[in-house]
């Protein structure tokens, strides 16, 4: 038999001790970390949108058209009428030129807002600063849809006030001053807002403008060539809802006895402007920047 080993020693463990050193104070940033939200987003949106050269062009050569043409409408109609022809005439309705050419530029400022970004790469550098990507594109609308109101609404008024002076027609009622200024400035707004979310769904400035355009002369032009008699109720749809058309509801002044009448364009427009910002939404939440 082995005989049994004694048991070793049990030896303490060492007691490690930190080698000293000099401690250094931690890092405070000056800086203060805030919890973003919508509020950043509109202040970011409102200096791209001042700040860049073609919002002065496009607004500015708006304001020319709708106070241009509108003044000169109506210094052609009075030098060229009698008195007393003009009695029964709302004297609002002749700024309507000038906002159905000046729509263009609205239309081409609201594409430009998205797409723009798009062509230059800058939209990355948004979505890195605003990784939410709903609050990005709501910013855009907000923002631009004040401006264009704003900017429309200052023209539209001009242009009322001084054709209701230099016109010798009938005094507009309240109701015609509202639809002439108020109204047609936020029909003219939302146009607007609709060519920013066809810009974010397109993302190609030159596409987006070429579509908007199209949508806002086509059906007139279109039905302007339908002679056939089997096309006669597909001529009149076209002529009720076009957009002059609509436009020129604001003013009493409808294309054809049907279709659209009071408010209705503005309801109209508002729907579908909701519509396809819902799907510019959605696809911006799929696919890549």
């Amino acid at each position: 038999m082995s005989t049994p080993q004694p048991p070793m020693p049990q030896t303490a463990a060492p007691n490690w001790q930190a080698a000293p050193g000099p401690s250094y104070p931690t890092y405070t940033s000056p800086i203060p970390v805030v919890r973003t939200h919508l509020g950043h987003a509109l202040s970011s949106e409102w200096t791209k949108i001042r700040s860049v050269r073609s919002t002065m062009w496009t607004l500015g050569v708006f304001v020319l058209l709708v106070v241009g043409i509108g003044l000169a409408a109506a210094a052609l109609v009075a030098g060229n009428s009698s008195d007393g022809s003009l009695r029964a005439e709302n004297p609002l309705s002749f700024g309507f030129f000038g906002l159905l050419l000046g729509s263009m530029c609205i239309i081409t400022l609201g594409v430009l807002t998205t797409a723009s970004e798009y062509g230059t790469g800058m939209i990355r550098t948004t979505m890195t600063a605003c990784p939410t990507r709903g609050r990005v594109l709501a910013a855009k609308a907000i923002v631009f849809f004040v401006v264009a109101f704003v900017v429309t609404l200052a023209s539209a008024g001009l242009v009322a006030l001084a054709d209701v002076a230099m016109l010798d027609a009938r005094e507009p009622t309240g109701q015609e001053w509202l639809k002439g200024t108020v109204g047609i400035s936020l029909y003219i707004a939302l146009l607007g807002l609709l060519s920013l979310v066809v810009g974010s769904i397109i993302r190609h400035s030159a596409g987006a403008i070429t579509i908007m355009i199209g949508v806002l002369l086509a059906p007139l032009v279109i039905a302007l060539f339908m002679f056939s008699e089997s096309l006669q109720d597909l001529q009149q749809a076209l002529f009720e809802y076009s957009i002059p058309n609509q436009l020129s509801v604001f003013y009493e002044q409808s294309l054809s006895e049907s279709g659209p009448s009071g408010w209705d364009p503005l309801w109209i427009m508002l729907g579908v402007t909701a519509a396809a910002f819902a799907g510019a939404y959605a696809l911006l939440e799929k696919r890549d920047v």
